[in-house]
């Protein structure tokens, strides 16, 4: 195989729907081989009115792209849908070359990215879940008989079994290490609970530039660059509002359409701090021409979540980011597409992550939103009120405080209504 090319083949295929054409499908297709570093040499769209049940496409382009990957030394060929074990295998006969599909490309690039261990150990559970639905593939070991010897041997194990239970007994080990980074977040969100910290979580499309913006909000230093999943893992700082109150910042992984199945599942918990998080704030590529689609998408996988629409709407902020490359539209073109995307997602907060513009403006919408439960309260204290002031003070935002003749000081604040009643039972003389 050519050490680094690739062909990609997106099969547009008749009759069955996609969100998007499919010279999109193509360049996202590409973007993604290019995000593992291999160099796409040909790439182009297929249209097919009915999969080939045995190969997917049909013989005669098959042949075709086995001519041109002579060219080529045999580079892989990546085919932007999802296959069948036995399909795959095909065009790799007919071929000569390595073939995978979406799902295999997808969980290479995670394979490549995830730093942690807890990233690690998802993406390999779901390569695992992925792997045990092609157990079929044509390995020659896979009919060898073992067995004990003399009386005692009996038929022995296909191979092919003690594969399944090797990757199943693999795929228990994971899902146990698993449950036990979950305890360890679980805890950490219960401290978060308690200590009333609110929690952001950045969602969106795959870059979309969540984690340039991440920087900017956080003054972190997070991996940002202009390709598809160049964040996997979860990373979590502190910010300050412009109100002064702390929150925490999640940074998620990007999503994507048609993500595997196994993908969702792997990742759930990883995506359990946007489930938690008390306000979703979901980056969008302002200058995408496939905002309306993208944003699709990641409702769907949000819905996949357990968050219903309903629930999004209470608790979704919308950022629109690369704000900047609109600006250099001509004429009234960046009015217009403007207009449509605040109609499109029903408000906005247009951001330039990279330059920096908007981004006060986008503070203040999360600090309002973040503050809107609030209730007004006046305080009275007397001088030896030591612990409620100093209380008062770390958890409210003051106003302004006022001192009677007899030095009894009367507190103005905004305090949130959980944080109202805890003042209450602590202090209910006051």
């Amino acid at each position: 195989m050519g050490s680094n090319n690739a062909f990609v083949i997106h099969p547009d295929v008749k009759y069955a729907p996609t969100s998007r054409p499919a010279d999109m499908m193509l360049d996202e297709a590409c973007m993604l081989v290019e995000a593992i570093g291999l160099d796409v040499v040909l790439s182009e769209t297929v249209k097919i009115s009915q999969p080939r049940a045995g190969s997917f496409l049909g013989k005669g382009y098959a042949d075709q792209l086995a001519e041109m990957a002579e060219a080529y030394e045999h580079p892989l060929i990546v085919i932007n849908t999802t296959l069948s074990s036995v399909q795959q295998r095909n065009l790799e006969t007919l071929t000569s070359c390595k073939v995978i599909d979406r799902t295999a490309l997808i969980l290479e690039i995670f394979g490549a990215r995830a730093q942690t261990h807890a990233g690690r150990l998802q993406v390999e559970l779901a390569s695992l879940t992925f792997q045990r639905s092609r157990l079929v593939r044509s390995w020659t070991h896979l009919e060898r008989q073992r067995g004990g010897g003399g009386f005692l041997g009996g038929p022995g194990e296909r191979q092919i079994e003690l594969d399944r239970r090797m990757l199943m007994d693999r795929v228990m080990r994971i899902k146990g290490e698993l449950q036990e980074v979950e305890r360890t977040r679980h805890l950490q969100r219960r401290n978060r609970d308690r200590s009333e910290t609110p929690t952001l979580a950045l969602i969106g499309y795959t870059n979309a530039g969540k984690s340039t913006l991440f920087n900017k909000l956080t003054g972190a230093d997070v991996l940002s660059k202009d390709m598809l999943f160049a964040t996997l893992d979860p990373t979590m700082r502190g910010m300050k509002l412009p109100s002064g109150r702390r929150a925490v910042l999640a940074d998620t992984v990007g999503f994507i359409s048609q993500l595997p199945t196994e993908l969702v599942e792997a990742f759930k918990s990883t995506l359990e701090e946007v489930v938690e998080a008390d306000i979703l704030v979901h980056v969008h590529d302002a200058s995408s021409p496939m905002v309306a689609e993208e944003y699709a998408d990641v409702c769907h996988v949000l819905e996949e979540l357990g968050l219903d629409p309903e629930m999004q709407a209470e608790r979704v902020v919308h950022i629109l980011n690369k704000s900047d490359q609109i600006d250099d539209m001509a004429g009234d073109t960046a009015d217009e597409t403007r207009e449509y995307l605040q109609n499109l997602l029903g408000g906005g907060v247009f951001v330039s992550a990279l330059s920096g513009a908007g981004i006060n403006d986008a503070l203040l919408v999360l600090d309002e939103k973040i503050n809107a439960d609030d209730i007004r309260l006046d305080v009275v204290l007397a001088p030896e009120d030591g612990a409620p002031r100093a209380w008062l003070h770390a958890h409210g935002t003051v106003h302004s405080s006022v001192f009677d003749d007899v030095g009894n000081e009367t507190v103005s604040l905004t305090i949130s209504i959980a944080n109202r009643n805890r003042f209450a039972s602590r202090w209910p003389q006051l």
